[in-house]
């Protein structure tokens, strides 16, 4: 009895280090489309007024969570039954991803034409105020929908083989983090000039350090939020790069004489273009037809 009892705990500690393993694992796989969930919702959950930003940020998180109670029980069903769709959705999770990277760098290089928002130059009233801000709630939590399907994805094709138990524990894991760690950094970032305000404030106008850091907290907000949105287009290309290397044996044994970082941001580069490329064509195609 005793020595089941020990054996049984040996096998605890055995899945606790093989969980412990493939989590970091995960994670650092997932890492870039955690950084471009984290330039998305930061840019998403700012912009409103201060005493409304942490209760806008609340309920996106909520809606962030229910995305993930949906998602991994249809992911580890699909791994338990259907191991070869993992794969492919995480194929087709990487065009998207590339996608994403190229248009967002054919915005920055070509010039286009920025859609002036409605109810830019209005004054709204209060029930106008929270009709836009549950629509940009809505927005917010089904971009984070397509990115949680990604980072469950990817983090789930990370432990593909492994025992069930240990695909649950890890994946979760996974997507805690991805929920609490994001939107945990999202409210600090989206505070960052509030804080300054207030330091400012609290020097009664006088040069010191609290007035100093104060200052640098507000004008450093938007260029973190800049760097953040540029270091996540970068890191989507090299995760998008990485899942068809990874998973498509031409592109895994070709070049293999250059860095495989160059190779992940070139391929995942091409692929987006390509994808950006077709998209285009579709939607003028479409807009020919629209027009009488």
């Amino acid at each position: 009895m005793a020595s089941g009892f020990f054996a049984l705990l040996d096998d605890i500690a055995v899945l606790m280090d093989d969980v412990a393993v493939l989590s970091k694992v995960a994670t650092k796989k997932t890492a870039g489309i955690l950084g471009d969930d984290l330039a998305v919702n930061a840019e998403k959950a700012s912009g409103f007024v201060s005493s409304r930003e942490i209760p806008v940020l609340w309920a996106i998180t909520k809606g962030s969570f229910i995305n993930k109670l949906i998602i991994l029980p249809i992911a580890f069903l699909l791994s338990a039954f259907l191991p070869w769709v993992v794969t492919l959705i995480l194929v087709l999770g990487g065009i998207y991803l590339a996608y994403e990277g190229a248009e967002k760098i054919y915005e920055y290089f070509v010039p286009h034409k920025h859609l002036k928002d409605e109810n830019e130059s209005e004054i709204l009233t209060n029930d106008e105020v929270l009709i836009l801000e549950k629509k940009k709630i809505k927005s917010a939590i089904v971009t984070d929908f397509i990115l949680s399907v990604e980072i469950v994805i990817i983090a789930l094709g990370t432990v593909l083989g492994k025992p069930i138990a240990t695909q649950i524990i890890v994946v979760s894991i996974v997507a805690i983090i991805a929920t609490v760690g994001v939107y945990g950094i999202v409210a600090l970032i989206v505070r960052m000039d509030d804080i300054g305000y207030r330091l400012i404030k609290s020097s009664n106008g006088k040069k010191g350090i609290s007035n100093l850091i104060g200052t640098f907290l507000i004008n450093a907000l938007p260029k973190v939020i800049r760097s953040l949105a540029f270091i996540g287009t970068i890191a989507l290309l090299l995760v998008a790069g990485g899942i068809f290397i990874h998973n498509i044996d031409f592109l895994h044994d070709f070049l293999l004489s250059i860095p495989l970082i160059i190779k992940e941001f070139f391929v995942g580069l091409i692929v987006g273009l390509i994808a950006l490329f077709v998209i285009k064509i579709f939607k003028r195609l479409f807009n020919k037809k629209d027009k009488p």
